[in-house]
C-alpha cells in the first residue's frame, strides 16, 4: 500500500507507516484541488493538516483510497458527506494538541496585557521605551471564552491557576470547571470580558461568527484571541476596532486565506499594527503535540486498514474491533436499513461459517458489521455478502 503524507506531517507518522510495510510520499507542502487529483493515483492512505482541502472531486477520482487522516483536530477540510458515500474513513485527533493550543494562548494573553509586542519591536528598533502606560497584570481581570470544548475547558482551568476570572458562552450545555461561570448570551459575555478568546470548531454555521457587531460590543480596552478558525474574524472591522483604540490588541493565529508552502509570502490587514501578535497558524505546533498526532492518527489509520477498527472514526459507524490472535474477520460497510444484519448472519448461517464474536455500529444512513468467524470465510460467501443491495464494501483481514 502506498501512503501519502502532506504538510509536514511529523515524521513518527512515517516511521509507523515504513514498520509495517507501506510505502511513503512524505512531503512539506499542501496540495490544490488539480495536484491531489494526480498525486494520490494509487494512494491507499492520504495524511493532510488543516490546509489541504480534500473536496468531492479528490475523492472520487481516487479510487484506492481507503481513508484520509486528518493530523490535527478539525475536519472541515474534508468532505465529510462524500468520503462516507464513498466508504473513505476520516481520522482525526481531537485532543493531542490541547495542552500546546492552550499555553499558546494563555502565553499571549499576558504579552499582550503587558504590551510586550510592540517593547520588543522598539528594542529591536534601538528605542529605549521604558514606560508602563497601558501595561497591566492578568490577575483579577476576566477571560471570556467562546466555546467551551477540549480547548475552551482546559484553557478555563489553566487561567483560574494564574488568577483569572473565567466567564464562558457556547451553544451546547457545557459544565462549568472551577469557579468558572457560564453567562446566557454572547452579548453579556463580551460586555464583561477584558480579554475574549476563541475556541469555536469549523463548521459553516460559524463564518463571520465575529464581526463589526461583535467586536463593538467589546469593553473598551479589551483584547481579542483568535487560534480557532480563521473564517470566524472579520480581519478588516479588528483592523478598525484597534486603530480607533477601542480595543487594546489582539492575537492572531488562524487567517481566511493561509499560504501553501513554509516560505511563502503572507499578507493581512493586521500586520504593523501595535500590540498585536500574529503567528502562523502553530496553536498545536509544538514537538510534543505533533509527535503525539503523529502517533495517534497513524495508529487509527493503520487500525482501521489492518483490522477494520473504526473507533474514533469522525465519519463512518464507530465499531471497536477487538484484537485476537487466529481471528478470520469481516467487515461490511452497508447503508442503514431494517434487517442486514439478519441479512448477513443467514448467509453466514448457510454456509456453516461459526462466528466468534460480532459487532454492529450504525451512523446516519451507513452501518458497519464486523464479523469474527473461527476459519477463513469462502470466497463465496464473500461474494454473497458484496451482492446484497445493501452493500457499499466488504473487507477480509486474518489477524
Amino acid at each position: 500500500m502506498k501512503v501519502l503524507l502532506l504538510e509536514n506531517v511529523h515524521s513518527r507518522a512515517a516511521e509507523a507507516f515504513r514498520r509495517s510495510g507501506y510505502e511513503v510520499d512524505h512531503r512539506a507542502a499542501s496540495m490544490s484541488e488539480a495536484e491531489l487529483v494526480e498525486a494520490l493515483q494509487g494512494v491507499s492512505l492520504l495524511g493532510i493538516r488543516s490546509n489541504t482541502k480534500v473536496t468531492r472531486r479528490v475523492l472520487e477520482s481516487a479510487p484506492d483510497l481507503l481513508a484520509v487522516g486528518c493530523f490535527c483536530i478539525g475536519t472541515n477540510q474534508v468532505d465529510l458527506v462524500a468520503a462516507s458515500t464513498l466508504g473513505v474513513g476520516v481520522f482525526n485527533a481531537p485532543f493531542s494538541n490541547t495542552r500546546s493550543v492552550v499555553e499558546l494562548v494563555l502565553g499571549e494573553l499576558i504579552a499582550l496585557a503587558r504590551r510586550l509586542p510592540e517593547k520588543t519591536q522598539r528594542m529591536h528598533d534601538g528605542i529605549w521605551d521604558k514606560s508602563a502606560k497601558g501595561s497591566r497584570e492578568i490577575r483579577g481581570r476576566t477571560l471570556g471564552i467562546i466555546g467551551y470544548g477540549n480547548i475552551g475547558t482546559q484553557l478555563s482551568n489553566v487561567a483560574e491557576a494564574v488568577g483569572l476570572r473565567v466567564i464562558f458562552y457556547d451553544t451546547a450545555d457545557r459544565l462549568a470547571h472551577g469557579n468558572a461561570r457560564r453567562v446566557d448570551t454572547l452579548e453579556e459575555l463580551l460586555g464583561q470580558s477584558d480579554v475574549v478568546s476563541l475556541h469555536v470548531d469549523g463548521r459553516p454555521g460559524n463564518a463571520g461568527l465575529f464581526g463589526a457587531e461583535q467586536l463593538a460590543q467589546m469593553k473598551p480596552g479589551a483584547v481579542l484571541i483568535n487560534a480557532s478558525r480563521g473564517m470566524v474574524v472579520d480581519d478588516l472591522a479588528l483592523r478598525d476596532h484597534i486603530l480607533s483604540g477601542h480595543l487594546s490588541g489582539a492575537a492572531i493565529d488562524v487567517f481566511p486565506a493561509e499560504p501553501k508552502a513554509q516560505g511563502d509570502p503572507f499578507d493581512s490587514p493586521l500586520r504593523g499594527l501595535d500590540n498585536v501578535i500574529l503567528t502562523p497558524h502553530v496553536g498545536g505546533s509544538t514537538q510534543e503535540a505533533q509527535e503525539e498526532i503523529a502517533g495517534f492518527v497513524s495508529t487509527k489509520l493503520l487500525g482501521f486498514v489492518e483490522a477494520g477498527s473504526t473507533s474514533l472514526s469522525v465519519n463512518l459507524p464507530e465499531v471497536a474491533a477487538p484484537s485476537g490472535d487466529g481471528v478470520h474477520r469481516l467487515g461490511y460497510l452497508h447503508h442503514n436499513v431494517p434487517g442486514v444484519l439478519a441479512s448477513i448472519n443467514q448467509v453466514f448461517a448457510e454456509t456453516g461459517a461459526n462466528i466468534t464474536g460480532q459487532s454492529l455500529s450504525t451512523r446516519g444512513e451507513y452501518g458497519y458489521v464486523v464479523t469474527d468467524t473461527d476459519v477463513p470465510v469462502p470466497e463465496e460467501t464473500s461474494n454473497r455478502l458484496r451482492e446484497l443491495e445493501t452493500a457499499l464494501w466488504l473487507r477480509s483481514w486474518s489477524l
